[in-house]
């Protein structure tokens, strides 16, 4: 009886596990994903998660897997589609209005053929997806106090309509003299976003999470026995995560809590054909998902030769009502990642900031920043 007993809760056990293995991202039937010289999943090359999806699901797109009806009407709304479409058509040489700035917000600053933002919606394992999150069910970030439904995005909604004026707009990384311990964004160099200084991408392109922006999304991932390495396009932020036996040793190998870095402290460990990687210490200064407080977990799993699927779960219970989790299609990219020039010919914070005095010389008040740190 005791040896029956014994028997059924191994059994039990073993099942649970394949259960829990399940809920995560499996290999395309009939692939097998490849294996480094030293035995672990060989995810080494260079891939993208450019595509019109977003974090956050659109209302009007209820269910996290579309339809192909759903996918062409989306794909024919996008913005920068459009823009594309209307770029393409011979200019207006009658029309000699002035850029006066009103549209830098809806993306105006750029011609279209700038923007590499991808034009698809996503497919992550043959299935079109509205958003990147999982769950919650509903498709949206359960940020602390806001409505389950209609939460504010993490970035600016993808524009689709005119703009308003620019000094109206506030970008998510806004920041008021009140907020800023007396300064304003426009105050001093320091004060202007992450990205704008080139310290770390825009729009949290390196993580955590590592999201899809405008342009520059690209990723190359290099493997050792000892270490994974992401390198990411936009501002060439480079993801360097020691790797470790099990979660166990993973997790005894942070850094102490005191040391906080740009895009957190990174561990990792294999599990089956899977890298993990498990982030904490996000520097305070840096806006995103996960704060000093929270954990990201990240998997990255072969689903066939041509697409990783990212797996996330966000845990911040200083922002977050609950976890939340998504997946993201990486999918293999036919050219390398550009080389990413950031300060090199950049003017434009002394324009910035001179702009700013003179506006307070003419007794204007300058207004929080209203940035470009995301869509």
């Amino acid at each position: 009886m005791k040896f029956t007993g014994l028997r059924t809760a191994m059994l039990a056990s073993v099942a649970m596990l394949m259960a829990a293995g399940a809920a995560h991202a499996q290999s395309e039937p009939g692939y097998t994903p490849p294996k480094t010289p030293w035995g672990a999943p060989d995810l080494q090359g260079f891939w993208s998660n450019a595509s019109i999806t977003d974090m956050q699901r659109d209302p009007q797109y209820p269910n996290l897997v579309m339809t192909e009806d759903e996918v062409a009407r989306m794909e024919g709304a996008d913005y920068y589609n459009n823009r594309t479409r209307e770029d393409a058509k011979p200019a207006d040489v009658t029309n000699l209005k002035l850029l006066d700035g009103s549209d830098l917000l809806s993306g105006g600053g750029y011609n279209a053929f700038w923007v590499d933002q991808g034009s698809n919606v996503a497919r992550v394992r043959g299935t079109p997806r509205s958003s990147w999150i999982v769950e919650p069910a509903s498709g949206r970030i359960p940020r602390i106090g806001a409505p389950a439904v209609t939460a504010p995005a993490a970035a600016p909604p993808r524009p689709t309509g005119a703009a308003a004026p620019s000094g109206t707009v506030q970008g998510p990384g806004a920041v008021s003299r009140t907020a800023g311990g007396g300064f304003g964004s426009y105050d001093n160099p320091e004060n202007r976003p992450m990205g704008e200084r080139c310290i770390i991408g825009f729009g949290n392109t390196g993580g955590p999470v590592m999201t899809n922006v405008l342009y520059n999304n690209t990723y190359q991932i290099v493997q050792s026995p000892t270490h994974a390495m992401i390198l990411v396009e936009m501002v060439h932020d480079a993801r360097i995560v020691p790797i470790f036996a099990n979660a166990e040793a993973a997790r005894a190998g942070y850094r102490p809590s005191a040391i906080t870095q740009w895009l957190g402290d990174s561990v990792g460990w294999y599990e089956g054909d899977t890298l993990v990687v498990e982030t904490r210490n996000v520097h305070p200064q840096q806006r995103g998902y996960v704060s000093k407080a929270g954990k990201l977990t990240e998997r990255f799993t072969r689903w066939n030769a041509g697409q990783v699927v990212y797996e996330f779960t966000v845990e911040d219970p200083t922002q977050f009502s609950q976890s939340w989790k998504g997946e993201m299609a990486f999918n293999a990219s036919k050219e390398p990642s550009y080389e990413y020039a950031c300060h090199e010919g950049n003017h434009a914070m002394y324009g910035i900031l001179a702009g700013a005095r003179e506006k307070e010389r003419d007794g204007s008040t300058v207004a929080a920043n209203a940035d470009e740190e995301g869509r």
